[in-house]
C-alpha cells in the first residue's frame, strides 16, 4: 500500500493557469497509513501542506490548500498536501490535534525520502494550529513555518517559545476566528511578519489570487 500510487491527478490551479500534475501517495504512519498528493520539482526545497478542521469537511482538497500548492509550485518547490488521519484513504480517527502532529512529522519524513532537504510547513486554520503544537517541539525536519489564519478564538495557542519559529503569518481582516489586532502582537512576540488580507474572512472565497501574490512576494524575498 505505501509509496507513489500508480494514480497521476491534474487539477487546475487557483493561481496559475496551467494543469499542475500529482501523484497520489500513501506512506507509513506509525500503525497507519498517510496519504497525499505529491509533485516532485527539481530542486531540494519543498513545501508541506496541512489542511482545515477534519470534523468540519477539511480535507487537502480545499482552496486554500490549492492555493499554497500552486504558489510554490510556480516558485520551484515541490509539494506535498495530505489528509489529517480519518480523512479521506488517511486511516486512523480524529485525536483533537495530538495524532495529528505525528500525522505532520510522517509527511514531512515522507518528502525527506524523496530527497528534498529543506521543507517548508504551512499549515491553514486548524492546520495551523497543529503546526504550532509540533514547533514547540522543535523538529529539525522542517526549516520554515507559515501560519495561514490560525483560529485564536477557536483553538488555544501557545506562543511561549516560538520565537523566530514562524517567518509569515496570514490572516484577513473580517475573520471571525481570528481577531487581526490579537494576531499582530503574537506575531510581534514571536519575531513573525503578518500580512492582512483586506476584505477577507476565514475562507478566502474569491481571495484566492489576494492571497497567491501574498505568498509569491513572500517566497521572493526569501530567495533574495
Amino acid at each position: 500500500m505505501f509509496g507513489k500510487g500508480i494514480v497521476r491527478m491534474s487539477s487546475r490551479g487557483q493561481y496559475l493557469n496551467v494543469m499542475i500534475q500529482e501523484e497520489k501517495v500513501f506512506w507509513k504512519n506509525g500503525m497507519l497509513a498517510g496519504e497525499g498528493l505529491w509533485r516532485k520539482a527539481a530542486g531540494d526545497e519543498g513545501v508541506v501542506i496541512c489542511h482545515p478542521h477534519p470534523l468540519m469537511g477539511g480535507s487537502m482538497h480545499n482552496n486554500v490548500v490549492e492555493t499554497i500548492r500552486d504558489v510554490f509550485s510556480s516558485c520551484g518547490y515541490s509539494t506535498l498536501r495530505f489528509n489529517f488521519r480519518g480523512v479521506g484513504e488517511s486511516t486512523g480517527r480524529y485525536d483533537e490535534g495530538r495524532g495529528e502532529k505525528q500525522d505532520v512529522v510522517s509527511a514531512c519524513e515522507f518528502m525527506k525520502s524523496q530527497g528534498v532537504e529543506k521543507i517548508t510547513l504551512a499549515g491553514y486554520s486548524f492546520g495551523a494550529w497543529v503546526c504550532c503544537r509540533l514547533l514547540a517541539d522543535k523538529p529539525s525536519l522542517i526549516v520554515s513555518t507559515i501560519l495561514i489564519s490560525p483560529p485564536q478564538k477557536y483553538f488555544d495557542f501557545d506562543w511561549d517559545g516560538m520565537e523566530n519559529a514562524v517567518e509569515l503569518m496570514i490572516c484577513g481582516d473580517g475573520d471571525p476566528f481570528c481577531d487581526v489586532d490579537d494576531l499582530r502582537k503574537n506575531a510581534e512576540y514571536i519575531h513573525s511578519e503578518l500580512t492582512v488580507c483586506q476584505a477577507t474572512d476565514h475562507f478566502y472565497a474569491g481571495q484566492e489570487p489576494l492571497l497567491a501574490e501574498y505568498l509569491k512576494q513572500y517566497i521572493y524575498e526569501k530567495k533574495a
